[in-house]
């Protein structure tokens, strides 16, 4: 009894410390995918915490009435074959929780492989999201610019990433606007995104690929489609073009800073052919873009 009563004031004491920390980034959602996640994450928690609730209490029910210093010394428990009512409450009910979360499991996963809740019939801003050691470099085909390790993105608008690799299997991972997904070196996948509010976040690759793991990440902004606008014409009249020569350069294992470039490495080293999981576009009636259709348009056309 004494044990449980000290266990009990840990957890306590543990929760109490915990809550003066910085909020998880998973449950700080900043777009509909993420905050989808986030409230089956919170359902989870829940549904774990009534059961963790409820065993506990009978655990401590048993203790109290059913200890050994109640009983007379020359006591012999009886033989009993069981109790089927119990025994079938014991069985059905993690069916049931593990029924219950597979329809959750389902349902959400369907919802975020798909063009985000409230974007649906909206052109989305796609951008081919690559990966190497250890760095990210973003090509926006619409605007014909490219950075490498930060990404700026507009609120209000849904964005599909195309994901691969010039290297290891990485994952792309942005926690405030979703789950994570692979990028590969022999294909594409594709990862539909949005953001509702404007702010900083921090993304990074969620696999591990070597020594320069750690610190495989990249900053986001998400901002105004208004200063999305006025950030695409400043990298326009200050950027410098990127070529191929400096594009294998970048490949090159090692760290870097955030860079800019005008054009993309998609004209003279594009993507690979092959298609993986997320790809829905062709069933929702948009198309696919093959990273170069978009170059010279302009952002105003789509507002």
């Amino acid at each position: 009894m004494k044990k449980s009563v000290a266990h009990l004031f840990v957890y306590a004491f543990i929760t109490f410390i915990l809550t003066g920390c910085k909020k998880v980034a998973v449950l700080d959602p900043k777009g509909p995918q993420a905050k989808l996640q986030a409230d089956v994450i919170w359902l989870s928690i829940g549904v774990m915490s009534i059961v963790v609730i409820a065993v506990t209490a009978i655990y401590i029910y048993v203790l109290v009435n059913y200890r050994d210093s109640k009983l007379p010394k020359d006591y012999e428990p009886p033989y009993i074959e069981g109790n089927h009512l119990v025994q079938g409450i014991i069985v059905a009910i993690p069916v049931l929780i593990v029924i219950f979360f597979s329809i959750v499991s389902i349902i959400s996963n369907n919802k975020v492989e798909a063009t985000p809740e409230g974007y649906k019939g909206q052109k989305p801003l796609i951008i081919y999201a690559s990966s190497s050691d250890w760095k990210w470099h973003f090509s926006y085909p619409e605007y014909d610019i490219e950075t490498v390790n930060y990404l700026y993105i507009p609120t209000g608008r849904p964005l599909e990433f195309k994901l691969y690799s010039f290297g290891p299997i990485t994952s792309f991972w942005i926690p405030q606007l979703g789950g994570q997904k692979y990028a590969m070196s022999d294909m594409v996948t594709t990862l539909h995104l949005a953001a509702d509010e404007a702010g900083e976040m921090m993304g990074r690759n969620a696999n591990f690929n070597g020594k320069g793991f750690a610190e495989n990440t990249f900053n986001v902004r998400a901002m105004s489609p208004k200063k999305f606008d006025e950030w695409i014409r400043d990298v326009r009249e200050t950027a410098e073009p990127i070529t191929e020569e400096k594009f294998n350069e970048l490949l090159k294992p090692g760290h870097l800073g955030q860079l800019t470039f005008t054009g993309t490495h998609l004209t003279f080293s594009p993507p690979p052919e092959g298609h993986g999981h997320g790809e829905k576009r062709e069933e929702e009636g948009h198309g696919h873009d093959d990273g170069k259709q978009g170059e010279g348009q302009n952002h105003e056309k789509n507002h």
